[in-house]
């Protein structure tokens, strides 16, 4: 019979999904996320030293030009959690949909196929307003929608999507159009990417549930831009959540301002092998993302944070860099499984996007735009820390500055507490009702939108 077979299909289909952590109402936003941040991703491993040699100048300028647009990205961040509330996700997505699609063709016209420097630091600056607005408009979307107890899978979902294609798929991507398009047109293929990725989460997500304004009816988006300032005092401890998720990946966008120099030329692997680099660290990434997520609901999320993510990173982050460079060209491998280990840990912060929230149940929205202030903040204070120590202490002394972030961020880690959970030694970490632990997902009721 047709039908009972179609409904049979249905309700195995969205078992599968709820198995596996996907809000199956959300499940296009995550195919359109994804190839977004392919497209946002493909110029991740070359752009620096390509502005520095067609129009910055230097590898020095090139990175202000990256940290304007870090800047934009951190405040970005922060606006989408709180337009969200007052706007609803969708809305936000489209608008830094239209920023990042307008700026990115403009940029390419006039500043980079000019040369000329000073546009570059406005397009390019202006044009990081986009990426954030989108995809951690969806961000909101999901933990609006996820059930808290498999919160932490679906969180693991998001990054799996945002580092798939930044910048794992999308140096790939560059790896193969360079060489028959050159540089131009694989920037040119970026948007292309972009606006297909757009289309699918954005047309394909229309109707579903979560999307649409989320705050009460009488909030205003300055009372909602208020909220997500005064969460500041309210919840000191979210205040150190956005520290700790600035440092999270502050590396890896520093890293991208000294490395792709380093590792072609320096270390002698050339472009190719080093994009190819690029996309084996953060394809480990993306399948971390989902591992930690999945493993963070039932160990609990500071936990994996402060183990697999602060200390894991403060041992991969330097070993990423001072065992390739002494062992040179001839032992390419070795840097992979390098990159494959800092993929990994990277990949142990993914829970703090289901922590943070949690930790302000009454402003979720408010904790949502701290902690993507701290994520976009990243993009900054990364290639900022690069750009100030690399003429001072050079790569290897950056590097060192990283590894001591990453040991700042395992001792912030554990002021990251939850509302029921217990001052003093020897306090579960996040008990419920029951006495189990709310932190690792268990006796947990569904989120509300």
């Amino acid at each position: 019979m047709p039908d009972q077979a179609t409904a049979l299909g249905t309700a195995g289909g969205r078992g599968l999904l709820d198995r596996i952590g996907i809000p199956k109402p959300l499940l296009l936003g995550y195919i359109g996320v994804l190839l977004f941040m392919i497209g946002d991703g493909v110029e991740s491993g070359f752009i620096s030293p390509y502005m520095a040699d067609h129009g910055a100048g230097t590898d020095v300028k090139a990175g202000y030009v990256i940290t304007v647009y870090g800047i934009a990205v951190m405040l970005a961040s922060w606006f989408s959690g709180a337009l969200s509330q007052v706007w609803g996700p969708r809305k936000v997505m489209w608008v830094g949909l239209a920023i990042w699609a307008v700026f990115d063709a403009l940029y390419l016209l006039f500043a980079l196929g000019t040369e000329n420097y000073a546009l570059m630091l406005v397009f390019y600056g202006i044009r990081g307003f986009g990426y954030p607005l989108f995809a951690f408009g969806f961000l909101v979307w999901i933990t609006g929608t996820a059930p808290k107890a498999r919160l932490g899978t679906a969180v693991g979902w998001f990054y799996f999507a945002f580092t798939g294609g930044l910048p794992t798929l999308g140096s790939l991507w560059s790896s193969f159009t360079i060489p028959g398009i050159g540089h131009m047109g694989t920037l040119w293929s970026a948007l292309g990417l972009i606006l297909v990725g757009g289309g699918i989460a954005l047309l394909g997500a229309k109707k579903r549930e979560g999307g649409e304004r989320l705050a009460a009816p009488e909030v205003t988006t300055g009372q909602s831009l208020y909220e997500s300032v005064s969460i500041i005092w309210t919840h000191p401890r979210v205040l150190v959540g956005c520290l700790v998720r600035v440092i999270n990946t502050a590396p890896e966008f520093g890293m991208l301002v000294y490395l792709p120099r380093i590792f072609s030329d320096d270390v002698g692997f050339g472009t190719d092998k080093w994009l190819q680099l690029l996309a084996i660290i953060y394809g480990t990434n993306i399948f971390f993302n989902l591992f930690f997520g999945a493993i963070s609901d039932r160990i609990g999320w500071r936990t994996t944070i402060a183990t697999f993510g602060a200390l894991g990173c403060a041992i991969s982050v330097t070993v990423l860099y001072f065992v390739p460079t002494w062992l040179g060209p001839d032992y390419y491998w070795v840097a992979v499984l390098a990159g494959m280990l800092y993929g990994a840990t990277l990949a142990g912060f993914v829970p703090i996007s289901a922590l943070i929230p949690n930790m302000a149940p009454e402003n979720k929205g408010g904790a949502m735009a701290l902690l993507n202030l701290g994520a976009g903040g990243a993009t900054f204070v990364g290639p900022a820390i690069a750009s100030l120590f690399l003429p001072l202490v050079g790569a290897g002394g950056v590097t060192i500055v990283f590894l001591a972030l990453y040991l700042v961020a395992l001792v912030l880690t554990f002021f990251l507490k939850m509302p029921e959970e217990k001052s003093g030694p020897g306090a579960p970490d996040s008990p419920g009702p029951s006495g189990r632990s709310l932190e690792k997902g268990t006796d947990a009721a569904p989120n509300p939108a």
